[in-house]
């Protein structure tokens, strides 16, 4: 009880528009890519992997902090610097998965405040279909634990078939997650595209690339480009790396496939600008914003004071 009372203290202060405000000046030089999954339509249940499903509500009030301290940019924007006179950082919004909640909620949020996102697509699940996070169980029914979760993505090489195939063979129990959970539809695509919406690639079927190599590799890769540009006017050739993983092999090969850019799920800041056709452009840092961040813990990462 204590120590919540001393963070929320310490929130408080750090939170101070003062602070806040000097935090923001000293990084107007620098982009801050933030990384959503799921946004919950009000009133809806939430089952699976908690920390992907952000509420309708605060997905809203933080996209109102970032209309006050941020300015907000495309993400093939990033490859110009900031202005010299730049007084706040800017920062891009993505989507990874695509889910219906996202497609719908989280769209209808953005464009109310003409606010531009990308989302990025594992073309394997759209239609409708549930992601292995969401429907697999641990004991008892309960949600699955680090080291189960840590099995799928190692062992079984964060495959949606072969996870599925293991919890088969194991007993695992599986559930239907809500609706909102479920990777939108063709049809919810096309509705949610347009000039401040755009389409990026999330592999074919969101494997641990850092598993896969090859012919399967190069496929992954290449297949949801040639699927998303056949369907979508709206396309940038940029790649969010499933579940964050990669490593120099497997950037090399999303530069050999065509892509602008690609994008972990973690990291922080990226300082000044960037050169088209460098290195670092495939291995480039976001910062994941899990559901359970309160407002002031989203108002000091964003300005640069926490991690």
């Amino acid at each position: 009880m204590l120590r919540r009372i001393l963070k929320g203290a310490a929130e408080r202060m750090l939170t101070a528009e003062p602070v806040t405000r000097l935090a923001r000046r000293r990084r107007a030089s620098s982009t801050l890519i933030l990384a959503y999954h799921n946004i919950v339509p009000d009133g809806e249940p939430v089952a699976g992997d908690m920390s992907l499903h952000l509420p309708q509500r605060h997905f809203a009030r933080q996209l109102d902090v970032l209309l006050e301290t941020h300015e907000i940019v495309r993400l093939t924007d990033i490859l110009e610097p900031p202005p010299a006179d730049a007084r706040r950082p800017r920062a891009v919004i993505t989507f990874d998965d695509a889910t219906q909640g996202a497609m719908t909620a989280g769209v209808l949020e953005l464009e109310s405040r003409n606010m531009p996102a990308t989302v990025f697509i594992a073309p394997a699940f759209v239609g409708g279909r549930p992601f292995w996070w969401d429907a697999i169980t641990g004991r008892g029914g309960a949600a699955m634990g680090d080291e189960l979760r840590q099995y799928a993505l190692t062992n079984l090489a964060g495959s949606d078939a072969k996870i599925r195939k293991w919890a088969e063979d194991e007993g695992v129990p599986l559930r239907q997650p809500p609706t909102h959970q479920l990777c939108a539809t063709e049809e919810q695509l096309h509705q949610a595209a347009g000039e401040e919406i755009t389409f990026g690639s999330h592999t074919w079927s969101h494997p641990n690339l850092t598993a896969v190599s090859g012919a399967e590799l190069a496929d992954e890769l290449a297949h949801p480009l040639q699927w998303l540009t056949e369907r979508f006017d709206n396309v940038v050739r940029w790649l969010a790396y499933p579940y964050g993983f990669c490593n120099a092999d497997v950037a090399a090969a999303a530069l050999e496939a065509g892509y602008d850019g690609a994008l972990r799920v973690d990291g922080g800041w990226i300082s000044g600008g960037l050169t088209s056709g460098a290195a670092q452009l495939h291995m480039l840092p976001r910062y994941n914003i899990p559901a359970g961040l309160s407002v002031r813990g989203f108002q000091l990462r964003t300005s640069g004071l926490a991690r």
